[in-house]
């Protein structure tokens, strides 16, 4: 079968919603959107919302004017829902942004290369701090919510990212994906273009044609002695499940979790899904397979049976859809091509 390390280069970096991926056309028809969702100003909330968001109760009395964004999917939400312009800073980016956000999102300025501190973040002058992790808001980082509300800043984090029990999906579905783009809509003034943003995902998720081979994948983010795997109840369970294949830590109730490389050769599994990041890229993830003697004769490392998924597309958000999609197309490929070996 083609070499796996020489089709690296061809994956696509850009999932979700960008019309130029090569792997789009297996979740549907793309939406024809240059630069996300247009808020108008008559998409705008009808307030005050309030939401209860990881236990931290969050009210806003309209629209926010200035936005700081913190993480690959808060950032790309924002400029989904069409408020670049309302962005007066981000932070903490997973990765680049997908080529259709990506002339929205050209001139914000970034405040620091990982989560920035409450100094920084002050200086922008904010009325809405929106994090991808809950541990973003710290005193070591942008400031802790009470803090900050007591400002007059509003703090929001991606419902998917919520740690307590009562708050974390258990398991993450696309109906929670979904909502938290609603949620986001109402909260930031733009409950049309969320419903928009929603609608163009839907239609792509129902075009998804899942595989019916039976197929058992390891979920590989990082780790090099122990490996930091995809467990049964986060994004990474979902994409998979979307695109056919079983997790063979599904049985694990964490969305990711450490693992031994003695377990995962035991479960043999098919494929593997390598995670590609700039600091731990998917090539370093194959020579680890391979130099590691307990993984190094499993017929998936020996054959390169990899599939890849960009960093800022592994965790919840408005690429979620389109990652799925994208592996999807991908696991397709690798099945023709197994079957003609």
């Amino acid at each position: 079968m083609p070499s796996t390390r020489s089709a690296l280069a061809c994956v696509p970096l850009v999932l979700a919603l960008a019309a130029c991926s090569p792997d789009a056309s297996a979740g549907g028809p793309e939406p024809d959107e240059s630069t996300g969702s247009s808020a108008t100003s008559a998409d705008v909330s009808t307030y005050p919302v309030t939401v209860d968001n990881c236990g931290s109760e969050v009210t806003v009395t309209e629209a926010p004017e200035r936005i700081v964004t913190i993480k690959s999917t808060s950032t790309e939400m924002v400029l989904a829902l069409g408020l670049g312009d309302r962005l007066v800073g981000t932070a903490f980016s997973d990765g680049p942004l997908p080529e259709n956000l990506t002339e929205a999102g050209a001139d914000v300025p970034i405040l620091a290369e990982r989560a920035p501190s409450e100094e920084v973040v002050l200086e922008t002058e904010p009325d809405f701090v929106f994090a991808g992790w809950e541990s973003n808001f710290s005193a070591d980082g942008a400031g802790e919510r009470a803090d900050l509300q007591q400002l007059g800043i509003a703090t929001y984090v991606s419902p998917a990212a919520c740690q307590e029990p009562e708050y974390q999906p258990n398991p993450l579905t696309f109906e929670d994906v979904f909502a938290s783009i609603t949620e986001a809509g109402d909260l930031l003034g733009a409950p049309d273009a969320a419903a928009d943003l929603v609608a163009d995902q839907q239609t792509q998720l129902d075009q998804i044609e899942a595989s019916d081979a039976g197929l058992t994948a390891l979920w590989y983010s990082s780790g090099s002695d122990t490996p930091f795997v995809g467990a049964g109840i986060g994004a990474p369970q979902l994409l998979m499940e979307t695109a056919g294949l079983t997790n063979i830590m599904a049985g694990t109730e964490e969305t990711w979790t450490s693992a031994s490389w003695e377990a995962i050769a035991d479960a043999n599994p098919d494929v593997i899904v390598l995670v590609d990041s700039a600091w731990n890229t998917a090539d370093h993830k194959i020579e680890v397979l391979e130099s590691t003697p307990t993984t190094a004769v499993l017929p998936a490392v020996q054959e390169e049976r990899y599939l890849i998924v960009p960093f800022p597309a592994s965790e919840a958000g408005m690429r979620s859809v389109g990652a799925a999609a994208d592996l999807a197309a991908q696991l397709a490929e690798l099945e023709q091509a197994m079957a003609g070996a």
